[in-house]
C-alpha cells in the first residue's frame, strides 16, 4: 500500500519533539548564514547567489540524469539578473527553461503558488513538448493515456516499480488540496512546510515528467519564504545530489510507510543543514574572487584576459594552455601566448611545471605562495 492509499491521506503527521533539536540547529544555521551574507555586500552577494543558484539549476538536472552546461546556466541566470559579468555565452532553450522556474520559484517567492503557474513552469522546462523523444502532456496534468504513472529502474522487460502515482482521475483534486495547504499550512514550522511541500508534490506525481525538479524548485521557493529573501545562498539540490541514493531510498520508503513521516522530515533537515554548511565553499570561491580583482582593479586587462580569469576563478575544468587559451577566446595561437606571458608578467598566472607542447598555467590566488 502507498502512503496515497492510506484512509487518512494526506493527514501527514511527525514526531515534533524528537525532531526539535535538530530543527532549532537548522533554524540557527540558516540565520547565522542570512547574517554573513549580509556583511559582505550587495556586489559580494549577487556573486554568491549567481554562483549557488547555477549549481542548483545543474545538480538539480543531475539528479535526473540530464547533464546542463554549466556556462550556459550561469549566462542565463546573470543576464536574467542584469548582472554585467563576464564570458556570457549563447543559451539553449531548455536551459533557459530550468532557469526561468527556479528564478520565478525563488525571486517571486511571495507570489501565490497556483495550477496556472505550475503549468508555466512545466512548460517551460518542456519547450518542445518533448521528453527526449517522447511527446508528452506539456503545461498540463498527466493523463496517463500509455498506462499509471509509475517510477522504475532497470532495463526494459526486468524493470523495478519503485512507486505507483495516484490515478490521473485523483490529480486535480489532490493538487487543489495540495496547493490550498501550501498557502495557508497553518502553524506548521517553515522549514517543516519545505519538506512536506517536496514530498507531497512528488507523492501526486501531477506530471508526465519533470516532477523532481519541480517539487525541488517548490522545496526552495518555501526556503525563501522561511528566510523572507529572494536571494539564495546554498543549494538543497546540490546536497540531494551528493546524496541521490539516499535521497531515493528514503523517499521510496516513506511513500511505501503509513502517515507518520518523521523519518523523511529527519532527513530533510539534515540535508538541509549539510546544504548550509557547504555554502560555506561557495562563500569563500566568492571572496577569493573579490580579493584576486581588487589586485588587478587599476590594471587594464583586455576582455580576451578578463574572460579567461573569470573562468579560471569559476572553475575551469583541466588545465589551461595557450590552445584552450586561443579556443576560449577565438584568437590565435600567438595572441594567446602573448595574452598569457602578459598575465604571468603581471603575477596573475604562474607557468606549471613542465614545458614543450605539455607547458600549462594556473592561476596566481594567494599572492604569498
Amino acid at each position: 500500500m502507498y502512503i496515497w492509499e492510506r484512509s487518512n491521506w494526506p493527514d501527514l503527521t511527525w514526531d515534533s519533539e524528537r525532531l526539535a533539536a535538530l530543527l532549532g540547529h537548522v533554524s540557527r544555521e540558516q540565520g547565522r548564514l542570512l547574517g554573513r551574507m549580509q556583511d559582505l555586500g550587495f556586489e559580494l552577494r549577487r556573486e554568491a547567489q549567481l554562483s549557488t543558484l547555477t549549481e542548483d539549476v545543474v545538480r538539480s538536472s543531475e539528479i535526473e540524469g540530464e547533464k546542463l552546461d554549466s556556462d550556459q546556466v550561469r549566462s542565463s541566470i546573470a543576464r536574467r539578473l542584469g548582472m554585467d559579468v563576464g564570458g556570457l555565452v549563447a543559451v539553449d532553450r531548455d536551459v533557459e527553461g530550468v532557469v526561468q522556474m527556479m528564478l520565478d520559484a525563488t525571486i517571486n517567492y511571495s507570489q501565490p503558488l497556483t495550477a496556472d503557474r505550475l503549468f508555466g513552469w512545466h512548460a517551460a522546462l518542456f519547450p518542445t513538448g518533448r521528453s527526449g523523444l517522447h511527446k508528452i502532456t506539456v503545461g498540463d496534468w498527466r493523463t496517463d493515456s500509455t498506462g499509471p504513472m509509475q517510477v522504475v529502474s532497470g532495463p526494459i522487460g526486468r524493470q523495478k516499480v519503485h512507486y505507483e502515482a495516484p490515478p490521473n482521475a485523483r490529480v486535480r483534486k489532490e493538487m487543489e488540496r495540495f496547493l490550498s495547504w501550501f498557502e495557508a499550512p497553518g502553524d506548521t514550522d517553515s522549514l517543516f512546510v519545505a519538506a512536506l511541500a517536496h514530498l507531497w508534490f512528488v507523492t501526486i506525481h501531477p506530471f508526465d515528467d519533470g516532477n523532481g525538479r519541480i517539487a525541488r524548485a517548490i522545496a526552495d521557493m518555501a526556503l525563501a519564504r522561511s528566510e523572507g529573501s529572494p536571494q539564495r545562498f546554498y543549494s538543497m539540490s546540490a546536497q540531494i545530489r551528493r546524496e541521490r541514493n539516499d535521497y531515493y531510498t528514503t523517499l521510496e520508503r516513506t511513500q511505501k510507510g503509513g502517515l507518520d513521516v518523521t523519518s523523511w522530515q529527519e532527513w530533510f533537515l539534515a540535508c538541509l543543514r549539510r546544504a548550509i554548511e557547504g555554502s560555506q565553499d561557495t562563500l569563500s570561491s566568492v571572496l577569493q574572487k573579490a580579493r584576486f580583482w581588487e589586485r588587478f582593479a587599476q590594471q587594464s586587462l583586455n576582455k580576451r584576459q578578463v574572460k579567461v580569469l573569470n573562468n579560471l576563478l569559476d572553475g575551469f575544468e583541466g588545465k589551461l594552455t595557450t590552445s584552450k587559451w586561443a579556443k576560449l577566446t577565438k584568437s590565435s595561437q600567438d595572441t594567446a601566448y602573448r595574452d598569457i606571458t602578459d598575465l604571468v608578467d603581471r603575477g596573475a598566472l604562474r607557468k606549471d611545471a613542465g614545458g614543450g607542447r605539455s607547458t600549462s598555467y594556473s592561476l596566481v590566488v594567494d599572492i604569498s605562495k
